[in-house]
């Protein structure tokens, strides 16, 4: 007796769907020139080598006053969200919280912004991560979603990353590796609705990708965090190893790229639109073109708002909400370079 063929057939990716989308910025843009004259430095040389335009600070840099903390700035983002989509605070499920920046180390900053959202009786996450803790987040909300016991969720993703930023430095003799935190990094927050079925915008979530791949690999980005016992250490709060970055993050985005496309069994000219990782201005066109898909638009926004961390990939995708038309595909990519994790998700309008 002949039997068919075998043919190995990949499971369907549980699918969750962002009905909405809301995000906050802290406050009036701060242009180059504003920067260069507080900080000290060449304006040329954060347009030529950063590319970023302007950027927005959750504290006055000037006089050191916080005016927004990170869950004030994530419940406004949520609240945004909520209300576009009409969704009742009381219908949330869940919420999941991705950031490199929380308030304190207790309480964790996601059950300060479930408190502000006036929400009680859910469960509540928070990842810490970099730029790929907004996409752990969304992973970890979908696999909610698909196991049946949630209907809605709330995701967010935030970061005030002037936190660790001292001013009152004499950066006059700074070497560029170290100028660079004070003029890429702004700060900002996102969040989403969630939901099984299709609602709002109507946003299927299809794949999403999160694999750390920085085994006895140096970590590109540290964040020190400072206890009683070491408060006076001379270590720097932020260090960062630039060259680094720009080395691996354009060839790392290659590769997240076609491993997406691989897992949804798509061919790179289905693509509408591209997210691009977003360091900086400069850094974000070359990698863009290292991605080499020129039929699809390019969503990008960290020209305006510098590197916010896990606020982006909610900036673009409300970038691209405006644009979007049903059927059409889009495919967000983030590197994480502090211990260089691989990310992104795919998106369908239906």
């Amino acid at each position: 007796m002949s039997q068919e063929p075998h043919t190995e057939t990949r499971p369907a990716t549980p699918t969750a769907h962002i009905a909405s989308i809301g995000t906050a910025l802290p406050g009036d843009p701060v242009d180059n020139a504003s920067l260069a004259k507080m900080l000290g430095v060449n304006e040329e040389w954060i347009e030529v080598f950063i590319g970023t335009k302007t950027r927005h600070f959750a504290r006055d840099l000037a006089t050191g006053e916080v005016r927004w903390s990170l869950a004030d700035l994530c419940a406004r983002a949520a609240e945004k969200a909520l209300y576009a989509d009409g969704v009742d605070a009381s219908a949330i499920d869940f919420i999941v919280l991705g950031t490199a920046t929380p308030d304190t180390l207790m309480p964790a900053t996601v059950n300060d912004v479930a408190d502000q959202l006036g929400l009680d009786q859910v469960p509540t996450f928070q990842l810490q991560s970099g730029c790929a803790g907004a996409v752990q987040a969304l992973s970890l909300a979908q696999t909610m979603i698909a196991s049946g016991q949630y209907r809605t969720g709330l995701v967010i993703g935030g970061d005030v990353c002037s936190k660790h930023l001292d001013v009152r430095r004499d950066l006059s003799d700074a070497a560029p590796s170290d100028l660079v935190n004070f003029v890429l990094f702004g700060d900002g927050a996102g969040a989403a609705v969630l939901t099984a079925e299709p609602a709002g915008q109507r946003i299927a979530v299809r794949h999403v990708l999160n694999r750390f791949t920085g085994l006895g690999r140096k970590a590109g980005q540290v964040i020190e965090w400072f206890g009683l016992a070491d408060r006076h250490d001379d270590r720097q709060a932020l260090t960062e190893d630039y060259k680094a970055i720009e080395e691996g993050v354009p060839v790392m985005a290659v590769e997240i790229l076609w491993e997406l496309l691989g897992e949804l069994d798509w061919e790179a000219d289905d693509l509408d639109y591209l997210l691009p990782p977003q360091l900086s201005g400069r850094m974000t066109r070359r990698i863009t073109e290292e991605l080499g898909l020129p039929t699809a638009r390019e969503v990008s926004c960290v020209a305006d708002t510098g590197n916010n961390g896990n606020a982006l990939p909610f900036l673009q995708i409300e970038k691209l909400l405006g644009e979007m038309s049903p059927g059409e595909k889009a495919l967000a990519v983030a590197v994480e370079s502090s211990k260089w994790i691989k990310a992104g998700f795919a998106l369908e309008k239906i």
